[in-house]
């Protein structure tokens, strides 16, 4: 053997562990938690977590300093823009009964590595995102008290000085979120219930809001003697909706939530939309009344509706709106402390992240480690780190994650079914189909012959056979890679071209040109192929229209994000590296489903609907009959 080769094959075998996916049976319900949670109790967990504190204090502050009384027409361009992403979740959450959200859709469809990094990612984000909750949370009941309890703390522990620290810990939010973590360890029924009781009082609040806002409302705060409808302009509507944006993070816990549903194939999609839609409306409405009850440049940003009520002369609804931003945020945190540790054990189970943390109470049902240490580790990042500097790890992590599973869906909607029968057999017994990845598996479940995956429609192989020279479906990835770099280009001339690159009118209008190009010709080429298509199952409209214009929004918003949080980002993604080389890589299942040269599992279907997953060859299995080793 040539000097060096052995050592090419080995890379070469190391860099195919980084983009193995992860092999699923579609169709199993087996799970260690408990598949208790019904369509309304997985609704209620999205609204939960999208109507929280958002629709108490961001309406107020877009409206007054962004947008004025157009942000109506911020909060329903972002209820759009949040609807692309939502699809691509629920058509994941219908094929895959699996709790990860994110991370396991990206696991199945694009490689290991990426889908490491998106869950070392969500668990930041659903850290942060819980504590700063907290913070709000207590932040909102100390100023209901004068600020009693901050002064106090103060007052007996002094003011820190330290960088990264916080101005003085806070123990009200840490022991919130001890209280919270105590609740959903109890099991999903115990978390579902409390959250039942508080989203009903805070919907109840916000119908409430509604309804004396219409009845309060003047018609002349929309007026040109008020500045207008839209006194900042289109400019402004646009920068008010990346904003509102934002404010409907918060479906993706249904996805987290999918391996506790009773029928995720029905209810996740069902619940997804539900909850957009009421957030929507939500968000939309109230923010119709608060300016229609008062000029939107009088609001005070920081408790828009209850200020809104007083300065109407109903000082007494502000403790109703207090209550309902209470019982709001309190559910975010809740739903927050029930998501993380679901991520966390899903990598777990997987071997990518520590093995204790897929432990099963056997009686709760619920990874029980994962919320007691994740918990833990939340209430002390509230307690002492100051969150400002941390927040924006929110948008950046949520976005990832919506980029990633819009990719996804592309992947695994153009991924060609290899099926091969197994020539030794012939005419002695029934044929063994290969099944190499999870696109392949789906196939399985499939009814009727229908199109090929990632092959060229027939009708336009007389005009375009020259994309089906390569292997099947070489032209489909090489156009998805293409749409995926096109939309960075096309989104970094529209983000930075003028301001950051400062190119000059030409360079910058080719940039535009080249990438906005190559941008449609990707789409078309992927248009032009066959899609995978699944009978009674959720299924996204528009594919690869919607997915790809995803791609390109979410793009644009991260490259909105200051460069510090791009360095902190970097620093983060480091430290999820050294975990993933250090501990993931070498204990990660796959390893133990792949025999020494192989990096596929293989699955044999019987005649009979049977399915059996093997790491021989199948034709020997099939030989041997179903069970054997």
């Amino acid at each position: 053997m040539a000097p060096g080769r052995p050592c090419a094959a080995g890379l070469v075998r190391f860099c195919q562990k980084l983009k193995r996916q992860k092999p699923l049976e579609e169709s199993t319900m087996e799970t260690s938690l408990q598949r208790c949670l019904s369509t309304l109790d997985l609704t209620l967990l999205g609204v939960g977590s999208i109507v929280g504190s958002g629709l108490y204090v961001l309406t107020g502050t877009v409206a007054k300093e962004i947008t004025g009384p157009a942000v109506i027409v911020s909060f329903a361009v972002a209820a759009a823009a949040s609807l692309m992403a939502a699809l691509c979740y629920a058509e994941f959450g219908a094929r895959v009964p699996r709790t990860g959200s994110a991370y396991l859709f990206t696991y199945v469809s694009v490689g290991e590595l990426w889908a490491f990094l998106i869950g070392w990612n969500l668990v930041l984000e659903y850290l942060i995102a819980g504590a700063a909750v907290a913070r709000a949370w207590s932040g909102y009941l100390d100023a209901m008290f004068d600020h009693r309890i901050q002064n106090f703390t103060e007052a007996h522990l002094g003011v820190w000085q330290v960088p990264f620290l916080a101005r003085s810990p806070d123990w009200l939010a840490a022991g919130i979120i001890l209280l919270a973590s105590a609740f959903v360890s109890c099991g999903a029924r115990v978390s579902s219930w409390l959250n039942h009781t508080l989203s009903t009082v805070s919907m109840v609040v916000i119908l409430f809001i509604v309804v004396l806002g219409f009845i309060l409302a003047r018609s002349s705060n929309w007026g040109e003697g008020e500045g207008g409808f839209a006194p900042f302009g289109f400019s402004g509507i646009m920068s008010g909706t990346a904003t509102c944006f934002y404010a409907f993070a918060g479906f993706d816990v249904i996805a987290a939530s999918n391996e506790e549903a009773r029928d995720p194939k029905r209810a996740v999609p069902l619940a997804i939309a539900l909850s957009l839609g009421l957030a929507a409306t939500a968000y939309i409405l109230v923010s119709t009344v608060l300016t229609l009850m008062t000029p939107w440049h009088s609001l005070n940003p920081n408790s828009a509706l209850a200020d809104a009520f007083y300065q109407r002369g109903y000082g007494w609804a502000g403790y109703l709106v207090a209550t309902g931003s209470i019982c709001a945020m309190t559910t975010v945190q809740i739903n927050c402390l029930f998501c993380l540790p679901r991520i966390v054990y899903a990598m777990a189970v997987d071997g990518l992240f520590f093995k204790a943390f897929a432990y099963v109470h056997p009686r709760t049902q619920v990874p029980l480690l994962g919320i007691l240490v994740f918990g833990a580790l939340t209430a002390l990042v509230t307690l002492l780190l100051d969150l400002e500097a941390l927040v924006q790890f929110l948008s950046i992590g949520t976005l990832l994650a919506y980029t990633f599973v819009a990719i996804s869906v592309l992947v695994l909607r153009f991924q060609t079914a290899s099926q091969s029968s197994s020539p030794s057999l012939a005419g002695s017994g029934p044929k063994a189909m290969e099944y190499n990845s999870f696109s392949d598996h789906l196939e399985l479940v499939r009814t009727g012959q229908g199109p090929q995956p990632g092959r060229l429609r027939p009708a336009l192989r007389p005009y375009l056979g020259f994309l089906d020279r390569a292997s099947p479906g070489a032209a489909a990835r090489w156009a998805i890679c293409g749409l995926v770099v096109s939309a960075i280009a096309l989104s970094c001339g529209l983000m930075l071209g003028n301001s950051v690159l400062r190119l000059p009118l030409w360079a910058y209008l080719l940039l535009l040109l080249c990438s906005g190009v190559a941008f449609l010709l990707s789409l078309l080429v992927l248009g032009a192929h066959q899609q995978q298509r699944l009978k009674d199952t959720f299924q996204m409209p528009l594919v690869p229209l919607i997915p790809a214009l995803s791609i390109v929004l979410n793009f644009c918003l991260m490259l909105k994000l200051s460069y510090l949080t791009w360095v902190r980002f970097t620093i983060w993604l480091l430290m999820g590296l050294l975990v993933y080389f250090g501990y993931g890589i070498w204990h990660s299942k796959e390893n133990w489903r792949e025999p020494p040269g192989l990096v596929t599992a293989h699955y044999v279907a019987f005649p009979d609907g049977r399915l059996e997953e093997t790491a021989q060859d199948p034709g020997r299995a099939l030989a041997q009959g179903p069970g054997s080793p």
